[in-house]
């Protein structure tokens, strides 16, 4: 009796998961330092978010994620968290979030935040009793070890930023670990206290009405208890920018005890129903570990890489060999995408072939919206806001600082958004100086001035998001790729009666690519207007362009 109650419980899962919002819901990611500024400090606050919920709405969205505001030292711009259940006062107050909350319940967008339980701030309080003495309460909440016996580190781990992952305390006499800045001491996750802690923080959220959690970091969450040193990636040193290229990354991350923690995250999200759980995974070959996190239903919803956020170049071999990778089959995760977000440069400055932003934005725009899985947004992208340029004297993000100037950095994707063409700080800010400085080209990107132009890439990205939310075959269809030259991309997205043709030509050139049989008319949505118009569908493709095809 036991068993079969197991098997309909978690066939009744199963189903509930099918139906679920999240299901291909379109997330749109708030920087909150850039957002909107509402106290005229020149920092994007709580406030501003929710001032800003109505164009949200407009835009189609499903939800929104919203990137750290807890209380912090700002070293890494809240990702180096000083008290979980906190809000940092630069972002607001309580009240502030709580009016997010409700109005975005009103507006039918659901709300996402982040959580970070790799690492915390050496500022937070665990941290502080935790380097006291090697005796004390926490003492084993993060990752602490003895010099080898010559005094060097523990092993030869290198930081993301640059550096040793291992930093010398005095008080502990002892090396902690940092897989970032050495300001953020990475948190000892086997630790079972340390997971029953942040399970805590993961109700406290849930509990003022979040409806859900992008995971930072999370293959960084555990690290091999043994210390062993990483091999060589073999790397050549012409694609090296920092020494943490040129390791494989095998012991400082992704340790196979992750799963059982997010098994128990899964039981606690499921305290409160109708939650969503998306990881980030980082790496140069992340889809065992996201498969593994999002696996058979007990674990995470879905997760997302680093597949396109640092491609130079997008080409239909890149997407179909990362589409492939998703069959749907029984028991394997969601997807989530994303082209841009707060820590890469902007997609439509790395992905212009030509020059004409405009229309990459476009075709940028129709190809994320037309995967299967999640679609995530970042603030601007409906925009086509390029990368901004940050003056080296200027720049705030540690990482282009450390790595000056052999990467774009982070401050790029991150300068304000802009909001109004012809007001100070272009609508952001009445600061007369911000906390990053705005890129002056960005005022033509303003949402003022494309609001009212029917051609702008806003109106095309308003009229492609309730399109897509109209058929359902783009929203959580199955995907079947087409065989197609090497430069397009073509597939057909399906659920029940619906179905939609999706091809891009990704070359330089005109391509030659004739639709499947059934497919010869159709009403037909461009990359070049959101204006849909019924007949033949294009026997040659020219570059850089991209079409629905609607059947019936």
């Amino acid at each position: 009796m036991a068993t079969a109650q197991t098997c309909a419980a978690t066939q009744a899962a199963a189903a509930a998961r099918q139906l679920a919002w999240w299901r291909g819901a379109v997330i749109y990611q708030i920087y909150p330092r850039s957002f909107r500024d509402t106290n005229g400090d020149g920092i994007g606050d709580l406030a501003g978010i929710a001032d800003g919920l109505d164009y949200i709405a407009d835009l189609g969205v499903d939800g929104i994620w919203i990137s750290p505001f807890f209380t912090s030292p700002m070293r890494d711009f809240g990702y180096d968290v000083a008290d979980y259940c906190g809000i940092d006062p630069s972002f607001g107050s309580f009240k502030d979030f709580d009016r997010i909350i409700e109005k975005a319940h009103a507006l039918g967008l659901k709300v996402i935040i982040d959580q970070v339980y790799s690492h915390t701030s050496d500022e937070h309080a665990w941290f502080q009793e935790s380097r006291a003495d090697r005796t004390n309460s926490k003492a084993d909440w993060y990752v602490w070890a003895d010099p080898r016996p010559d005094g060097s580190p523990p092993s030869n781990w290198q930081s993301v930023f640059g550096g040793s992952a291992w930093q010398w305390d005095g008080p502990r006499k002892q090396y902690y670990l940092h897989n970032f800045l050495t300001s953020q001491p990475d948190l000892n996750v086997h630790n079972v206290a340390v997971q029953d802690a942040l399970l805590d923080v993961a109700r406290f959220w849930l509990g003022r009405g979040v409806d859900g959690f992008r995971l930072d970091a999370l293959n960084f969450s555990m690290h091999d208890p043994e210390l062993r040193d990483n091999p060589p990636s073999g790397l050549p040193m012409d694609l090296v920018t920092r020494p943490f290229d040129m390791q494989v990354k095998q012991y400082n991350q992704s340790h196979p005890d992750i799963v059982a923690f997010l098994e128990r995250i899964r039981q606690t999200i499921d305290e409160f129903p109708g939650r969503f759980t998306v990881a980030e995974v980082g790496g140069p070959e992340p889809l065992a570990e996201m498969k593994a996190f999002t696996q058979g239903g007990k674990r995470l919803d879905s997760a997302y890489n680093f597949d396109f956020l640092y491609a130079p170049r997008l080409t239909a071999p890149l997407v179909r060999a990362s589409l492939s990778q998703w069959s749907g089959e029984d028991g394997e995760g969601w997807p989530s995408w994303a082209f841009s977000n707060h820590d890469a440069p902007r997609a439509v400055t790395r992905w212009t072939l030509d020059g004409d932003m405009a229309r990459a934005a476009r075709l940028n725009l129709l190809l994320l919206l037309s995967l299967r899985g999640n679609p995530i947004l970042y603030q601007g992208e409906e925009l086509g806001l390029p990368q901004g340029h940050v003056a080296f004297e200027d720049l705030q993000d540690p990482e282009a600082i450390a790595n000056w100037p052999h990467t774009l950095g982070r401050d790029g994707a991150r300068t304000p958004m802009p909001w109004a063409a012809k007001a100070p700080q272009a609508g952001f800010s009445n600061a007369n100086r911000t906390w990053l400085k705005l890129d002056a080209a960005h005022t033509g990107f303003a949402v003022d001035r494309q609001a009212s132009d029917p051609v702008s890439t806003l109106s095309y990205a308003r009229q492609i998001l309730r399109l897509r939310r109209d058929h359902p075959a783009l929203v959580s269809g199955d995907i079947a790729l087409l065989d197609t030259p090497e430069d397009v991309l073509a597939f057909i997205r399906h659920e029940g009666e619906s179905d939609v043709l999706c091809a891009f030509n990704l070359g330089e050139a005109a391509a030659e690519w004739s639709p499947p049989a059934g497919w010869e008319t159709a009403r037909m949505l461009a990359s070049e207007s959101a204006l849909g118009n019924d007949g033949p569908l294009p026997q040659v493709m020219a570059p850089g362009s991209g079409y629905w095809a609607i059947e019936g």
